[in-house]
């Protein structure tokens, strides 16, 4: 066999190779729904996540403060566990139809459920009501308090929420 057919079946091989794995690409990244159809992740989505009391006295009794939270997604999404960062506050989810689930602490603490299971529709909002309890430390709670509250879902876009509060007590 000469050079220059050696050459034509190289040069045959390396375009074969080349036309073969551009297919692979493609079907890989190939949907099987057009794209009117398809389908997104499901994603739960606050309009606030950070919300600051500013300056309230210890003896003010607690406070609270509203969260909205929305599946912006095209799925439902579970919520399954829920929980804060301190003793000295707690959350519960209202649903859209109005139930209200949990009274949630830190976990570990004081037999505080963190199971919530609650299911949010795409498109569906709910509301987490923070409550904060400048009192729950005693005179060594004054100065700056910064606490949050997690929310774990099913959702591979947030698996994990996180809302946050922030006060300054004084006596």
């Amino acid at each position: 066999m000469d050079n220059n057919n050696s050459m034509k079946i190289i040069a045959g091989v390396t375009i074969g190779i080349a036309i073969f794995a551009i297919a692979v690409v493609v079907l890989v990244n190939s949907d099987s729904q057009s794209p009117g159809q398809q389908v997104n992740a499901a994603s739960l989505s606050a309009t606030e996540s950070f919300f600051d009391f500013g300056v309230i006295p210890m003896s003010g009794g607690v406070v609270e403060k509203q969260y909205t939270l929305t599946n912006t997604g095209g799925e439902k999404l579970t919520i399954g566990k829920v929980y804060t960062s301190c003793l000295c506050t707690t959350a519960s989810i209202i649903e859209s139809d109005g139930t209200e689930k949990g009274k949630f602490g830190m976990p570990g603490h004081k037999g505080q459920s963190t199971l919530a299971n609650s299911v949010v529709e795409p498109g569906e909002s709910i509301t987490v009501n923070a409550v904060y309890d400048p009192a729950a430390h005693g005179p060594s709670g004054v100065g700056l308090a910064q606490r949050s509250i997690y929310l774990e879902t099913d959702s591979k876009e947030t698996p994990k929420v996180e809302l946050r509060l922030k006060a300054m007590v004084t006596n």
